[in-house]
């Protein structure tokens, strides 16, 4: 059970306690925590409280939520398209619509259920059960390359090359629009969205995560561009984010790409990891692969 609380401030005096609740405990959906209220796990001023309260400022909002129960991750016998691979580590080129690791609505199916069949009992385990070998993520609906560890020595090694920006990590993307210039980079801290905790966005300097992605233009269309973006972070949603916020939001995000709808059958955002680069956790030598587009995008690119 993990508790925690906080006080309402003068801003958040006459919201209602449940949506007040999605705001601070970001994660969760607002019926789960709507659940929270009805089980008595959240009280207001040391007393129960209905999801419709309307609280006050200086109110002392205190919250408990259970321990999750999680469920047994299972190997699954799921085709990988590996674009390199020794004793230490994995790269593979995930599709569309793969989950990288489980989560609530996603326990079968992942990337994570693939390597583990494909691995056995040879990952690291510092992410724990829910994500052995994987040292970072891509979007359920971006395509491309992913490195995973299989030894906690590796995975160390990997997480600080992250931690460093030393890791060569080159997507490519179609966007809305054209840019006016052929290389730029855009700087904006990356957060949660206040108006909406399930999206990022940029946030004012002080607050947030700082983010970096150089652009380059690779080709002009009409009405879109193809384009490279090079991470210099690593941060949630970042190229998506950062695009949208100068006005070129990726062709076919849903999220990030607001009134905007592609007039192409896509399944979300046309963005590739492409090239990653890194030292190998062992003998230090640089290792590069190349994950080829997708069909879709090859397509695209054609008709574009």
């Amino acid at each position: 059970m993990t508790s925690d609380s906080f006080i309402v401030n003068e801003e958040e005096e006459g919201t209602r306690l449940d949506k007040l609740l999605t705001l601070e405990i970001p994660g969760y959906s607002r019926s789960y925590l709507q659940g929270l209220l009805k089980d008595g796990n959240v009280l207001v001023n040391g007393q129960s409280a209905k999801a419709s309260l309307k609280v006050k400022e200086e109110d002392v909002v205190s919250f408990s939520i259970p321990d999750k129960i999680l469920p047994d991750i299972v190997p699954e016998d799921i085709p990988l398209d590996i674009l390199y691979e020794d004793a230490d580590v994995l790269v593979v080129n995930k599709p569309k619509g793969m989950v990288v690791h489980p989560a609530p609505g996603h326990y079968s199916g992942t990337l994570v259920n693939a390597i583990m069949y494909h691995c056995g009992d040879s990952l690291s385990g510092i992410n724990g059960v829910m994500r052995p070998g994987i040292v970072h993520r891509i979007d359920r609906d971006t395509t491309g390359s992913v490195i995973v560890c299989k030894n906690d020595r590796a995975h160390q090694s990997i997480a600080a090359q992250l931690k460093d920006h030393t890791i060569v990590r080159r997507y490519v993307a179609i966007c809305y629009g054209v840019p006016d210039k052929d290389d730029f980079t855009i700087v904006g801290n990356i957060g949660r969205d206040k108006n909406d905790r399930k999206k990022m966005a940029v946030v004012p300097d002080g607050t947030g995560k700082l983010a970096v992605t150089h652009v380059h233009v690779l080709q002009r269309f009409s009405q879109y561009a193809y384009v490279e973006c090079r991470l210099e972070t690593g941060r949630t949603h970042q190229i998506r984010v950062h695009m949208a916020h100068i006005g070129h939001p990726l062709l076919g995000d849903e999220i990030y790409a607001g009134s905007r709808k592609s007039p192409y059958r896509l399944q979300g955002q046309c963005l590739h990891a492409r090239i990653l680069g890194f030292r190998h956790p062992v003998t230090g030598e640089y290792i590069e692969t190349t994950a080829p587009l997708p069909d879709y995008f090859q397509h695209l690119l054609k008709i574009l």
